[in-house]
């Protein structure tokens, strides 16, 4: 009896994994094929493989869109988020740990860094909408700084308790070298952080390219500051007779991810386990 409810149960799990597996892959092979498909192969079978790779679609693009300047936009915010992320977040994260067991003062922050994490974004964006353009920061530095805010919530959740399992005693030994508490941090702790700011920025870099709703809310009146996902948005009205065309942006799009997804993975993973197992 035992035995066949095991069976049950794996037959179960499997047929879930692969109607999963189903779902995610699929609007994957539908982008895939229509990008490399022309408009007549697709009116007469959208889900049929392409009779060949017909590459005319991306050139068109870049060449009628203007594909490059949304795409660089979309690397300038991205890229500019991550390094003040790294640079910023992680030294607001060693001051907590390191300080927050001495004062007060420093659990308060924390406390409320990790309380934005249970507000939901749609309860201030009206308000926060009116407070940017009030400072005059409706642009791409003031939805960088949007990013940065907002990776800090669970950055300095995830930093903050992997940063407190590093032995102090490695500081310490460093100040006795004569290391100020800068050059400890940047050359003993930082290095042993590898594995947690990895797989931070990573997430957040996976979290801002594709990121919709805070563009559209600080950007959606400035056409030449659009970013990727913005200008797929207004794409699809604009070329809405060219769906081959739209998917070539779609996949286009999607190659940077997928590249650091892939060339981060082990970090990701390392950064999640790390410390699971209190020493």
């Amino acid at each position: 009896m035992t035995k066949n409810k095991n069976i049950l149960g794996r037959g179960v799990s499997y047929l879930i994994a692969a109607v999963g597996a189903l779902v995610i892959l699929l609007p994957f092979y539908v982008t895939v094929i229509t990008a490399f498909k022309t408009p007549e192969q697709s009116a007469k079978n959208f889900f049929s493989f392409p009779t060949g790779l017909y590459l005319d679609n991306f050139k068109s693009v870049f060449e009628k869109a203007g594909y490059f300047k949304y795409f660089m936009n979309s690397v300038i915010v991205t890229v500019s988020s991550l390094i003040l992320i790294y640079i910023l977040v992680t030294m607001i994260s060693y001051a907590i740990a390191r300080s927050m067991r001495r004062s007060g003062y420093y659990k308060v922050i924390y406390g409320l860094i990790v309380l934005g994490m249970f507000v939901p974004f749609q309860v201030i964006m009206v308000p926060l909408v009116q407070f940017m353009g009030g400072l005059g920061l409706s642009n791409k530095f003031g939805l960088i700084l949007l990013h940065v805010t907002y990776a800090a919530m669970q950055a300095v959740f995830l930093l903050v308790n992997y940063i407190r399992n590093v032995p102090e005693d490695l500081e310490e030994a460093a100040y006795i070298d004569g290391c100020t508490t800068v050059q400890a941090y940047v050359k003993i702790v930082l290095p042993l952080l590898k594995p947690m700011t990895s797989t931070v920025l990573v997430l957040n870099a996976l979290w801002i390219w594709n990121d919709f709703q805070m563009p559209l809310m600080i950007l959606n009146k400035l056409p030449e500051t659009w970013t990727l996902p913005l200008f797929q948005y207004n794409f699809k009205s604009q070329y809405s007779f060219d769906y081959n065309m739209a998917f070539a942006s779609y996949l286009i799009a999607m190659i940077p991810v997928l590249i650091a997804y892939i060339c981060a993975q082990k970090h990701i993973v390392a950064g999640l386990t790390a410390g699971a197992v209190k020493s």
